[in-house]
């Protein structure tokens, strides 16, 4: 029987909704892994590593190239949503009244595990040259792998602090700022080794013209009522993505910086937090199927695991090593680093994106990146049953202010 692409396309829009909320809710993974974490991991098992390799046939029909052009699309514009979101949630103001301890903080939780992760890179390409992608040079790869290995995914960390009620809580206002200004220097960095020399010209006017559009679009914003911001809010997205994406910095580095620059205040908390609800909800597993799609396991499967290993390892440690560093500096109660340290190696969403960047740009090879997508979900799954006895254990922790 002949199917319309439509037809296949909802095809895959069923599976893509019914498999991992099937397995979050009869499985009762909450615990573990939350509905999120499931649907990035269902997104790498109907990837063309697992279900395609073992159902071809299946595969190749449901996921021919027209049903992935059009996943592709709702991927992208829910991806932007999410990280415009992210962006705008940045709490600087917080972070400037306790510079001092959220610096030291901010700044080893990110620098050690990106020197531990470039550890981790340079040893990849010891054994294998089949891990960095043809466009990229040796910097980029070793500083794309370290730092993916040092971020922190902010909006998975809020889900997950959710959970464990320290969201509102002191502790949970700390671990905040200190995540708000890494998630700075990750699009940063990223920023950095996405330079083109070649289009460098372009990436200068984008960066001055964005200045300028920065500025009269903040004075719009505040003159118009909630109601128009909203709207005026995604014509800005769409905009700084394609003047970004046109300037070789990728549109996500404009979705970040397009978030950055607007207020919360300017939006009801409540609605900004609906808004990421339903995004997470209704179009990001459309995401993390799309990126399931790009994992390859043609180095071998044992190989990948191996290489997503090393990188946990180095990731994990990295992130405890540096939050213990600043918790001996600023002399933190006993027990208190580990707790942050384990909350802000969460990975997850940002890291994938970032992944997504460094792979759409050819710096690292798919095979890099599966072994990457693993270190993510891996290190996200860790988080909450580790931290859930902790801090049952130091409940005074939780309302220390600094």
């Amino acid at each position: 029987m002949h199917m319309t692409t439509t037809e296949i396309f909802l095809i895959a829009m069923v599976i893509i909704f019914t498999i991992p909320y099937l397995i979050w809710r009869l499985g009762r993974t909450d615990y573990w892994a939350p509905l999120v974490v499931v649907q990035i991991i269902m997104g790498i098992v109907l990837g063309p590593g697992v279900l395609g390799n073992a159902f071809p046939e299946y595969y190749t029909f449901v996921f021919n190239p027209d049903v992935i052009k059009s996943l592709n699309g709702i991927a992208w514009w829910a991806v932007m949503i999410f990280v415009w979101i992210a962006g705008i949630e940045l709490d600087l103001k917080k972070a400037w009244e306790y510079k001092r301890e959220s610096g030291i903080t901010a700044g080893l939780a990110l620098g050690t595990p990106l020197l531990f992760g470039c550890a981790a890179a340079v040893v990849l390409m010891s054994f294998s040259d089949g891990w960095m992608g043809p466009k990229g040079m040796t910097w980029q790869f070793i500083l794309g792998v370290g730092m993916a290995c040092a971020v922190t995914a902010l909006p998975i960390l809020i889900l997950l602090m959710e959970k464990l009620e320290i969201l509102r809580q002191p502790i949970g206002q700390r671990i905040l700022r200190y995540a708000s200004l890494d998630d700075i220097a990750i699009w940063g960095v990223l920023a950095l080794i996405l330079l083109d020399w070649e289009r460098v010209g372009r990436q200068g006017m984008f960066l001055v013209g964005f200045a300028i559009a920065a500025y009269v679009f903040r004075k719009l914003m505040v003159s118009i009522p909630e109601k128009d911001r909203w709207y005026s809010g995604f014509i800005w997205l769409a905009l700084i993505g394609l003047a970004a994406d046109w300037a070789g910095l990728h549109f996500m580095v404009g979705a970040f910086l397009a978030g950055a620059v607007m207020d919360a205040e300017w939006f009801n908390q409540e609605d900004m937090d609906k808004l990421r609800h339903f995004v997470l909800m209704i179009i990001m597993p459309v995401f993390f199927l799309s990126t399931g799609l790009r994992t390859n396991w043609e180095v071998g499967g044992s190989t990948v695991f191996i290489a997503a290993a090393i990188l946990l390892v180095a990731s994990v440690s990295g992130k405890l090593v540096g939050v213990h560093a600043a918790g001996k500096i600023l002399k933190w109660e006993k027990g208190e680093a580990s707790i942050i340290g384990w909350l802000l190696q969460t990975k997850a969403l940002i890291m994938i994106i970032f992944a997504n960047v460094l792979l759409d740009k050819q710096i690292i090879t798919s095979e890099t990146f599966t072994a990457l997508l693993i270190m993510a979900v891996a290190s996200t799954m860790l988080t909450v049953p580790v931290v859930s006895p902790k801090l049952a254990r130091l409940r005074e922790v939780i309302f220390r202010s600094k």
